[in-house]
């Protein structure tokens, strides 16, 4: 193809753009840039990371339904063919791992994929955790009770997700431990422009994870047991089945991408109802309210802020053309505060009503987000366990950012009575 002229920013230097995903500051708090991209324009070039960045909630929900967009361009072009480099070498096996994931496939082979996965994964399945995820969340928060508070990240928010995703996939106990850090790191490779030190860790987190789940998934077809691995196994639809590494990667994307929506959300949704006493006082008096805040939680501070897609065929988008190879990044977190879609949006607001509350937070089109009913059951539990069993929690400290931007979340979350 023939190489397109790259566009001048509209913001001038780097330095001078709003957009700042690597400065502390605007990860602590994106929003105020996020105007300032909306009231300029639809599409901004972003020279850093070379992505076109939209900011508007009708673009980006358009786009994620777009089939002139996509998470990956090899089911039409080659590398060479769509202008871009294939990746390094020594990025494997976190290549091959993420590449056969629903999240990084298109159809053809995402549609066979998810319908596959779909008959192992269904709502029955969500329906029947529900004790489960009531039990351990209940376990969870008594613990952290009776010891007076803590960091509600390490203590609750993290082992939730974990141990309901191990119990769905029957990893026993004693492994447990090895799956939060395996989701860290290999999920640091969706930063913008990963440090060769967090490649290395995602590579090494992939090899380690996928071969631990080979094992398992041999172990299954032997000896099958009434788990979401055996499931996925004994799948089947005239014929077809999933492959080993089909199934390898459908397994570690329901850690990662739940994991990390469930893990910031509490901790990033009890930092938003700390800065907003009303609002939690209100939740508290109404707990029957909860559906309702958890939705306006994944609205107001989405744990996904970017998504990215590839440019397949010439777009445009108010009135600018993205060609063919180009790749935009569907800003999530501000298409959730665009004012055109919500009334007032940078008000945090736990009545307004779950239905109408049309975020973005899980995505949308073919790859709208196949946990996201396991993730609100999830966040229902946790934060109604604390709203009842803990009625006078509050925050001790500001917690500090982590650094990354895309996956965005604190580093602690100390609370007390």
């Amino acid at each position: 193809m023939t190489p397109t002229p790259t566009p001048a920013p509209l913001f001038g230097p780097p330095a001078e753009h709003p957009f700042d995903p690597w400065s502390a500051a605007f990860v602590a708090d994106p929003y105020p840039a996020y105007d300032e991209l909306r009231a300029a324009g639809r599409a901004h070039f972003f020279e850093p990371t070379g992505q076109w960045l939209i900011p508007h909630y009708d673009d980006v929900n358009a786009a994620l339904r777009d089939r002139r967009l996509g998470r990956t361009y090899l089911h039409r072009f080659s590398h060479e063919e769509f202008g871009r480099q294939a990746p390094p070498a020594g990025h494997e096996p976190f290549t091959t791992l993420n590449g056969n994931g629903l999240l990084d496939l298109e159809a053809p082979a995402h549609s066979r994929v998810r319908r596959l996965v779909a008959k192992a994964f269904t709502p029955r399945t969500v329906e029947a955790l529900a004790p489960t995820v009531e039990r351990l969340a209940a376990e969870l928060v008594d613990a952290f009770h009776a010891d007076g508070g803590g960091d509600l990240l390490a203590r609750v928010a993290e082992p939730l997700p974990v141990a309901v995703i191990a119990e769905m996939l029957g990893i026993p106990a004693a492994d447990r431990p090895l799956l939060r850090p395996w989701s860290a790191a290999i999920t640091g490779m969706f930063e913008l422009n990963p440090t060769a030190e967090a490649a290395a860790a995602a590579v090494r987190a992939s090899e380690e994870f996928s071969g631990y789940l080979r094992e398992l998934i041999a172990a299954r077809r032997t000896d099958p047991g009434e788990d979401l691995i055996s499931a996925l196994v004994a799948v089947q639809d005239e014929g077809d089945v999933l492959s080993e590494q089909e199934m390898v990667s459908t397994i570690v994307l329901l850690l990662n991408a739940g994991h990390e929506a469930t893990v910031n959300t509490t901790t990033v949704g009890w930092l938003t109802l700390f800065h907003h006493p009303d609002q939690l006082g209100l939740l508290r008096r109404e707990p029957g309210r909860l559906r309702d805040a958890v939705e306006e939680l994944l609205r107001y501070d989405s744990p996904l802020q970017m998504f990215e897609r590839w440019v397949l065929d010439d777009i445009e988008i108010g009135g600018t053309l993205i060609p063919r190879g180009s790749e935009v990044a569907l800003l999530f977190g501000s298409a959730n505060r665009d004012p055109a879609r919500f009334e007032a949006p940078g008000r945090f607001d736990v009545t307004r009503p779950a239905d109408g509350n049309r975020h973005l937070s899980f995505g949308a089109g073919i790859h709208y987000c196949l946990g996201a009913p396991l993730a609100r059951l999830e966040l229902a539990a946790s934060f109604g366990h604390l709203l009842r069993r803990a009625p006078g929690l509050k925050l001790l400290a500001e917690p500090r950012w982590r650094p990354g931007y895309v996956i965005r979340g604190v580093e602690e979350l100390q609370v007390g009575w």
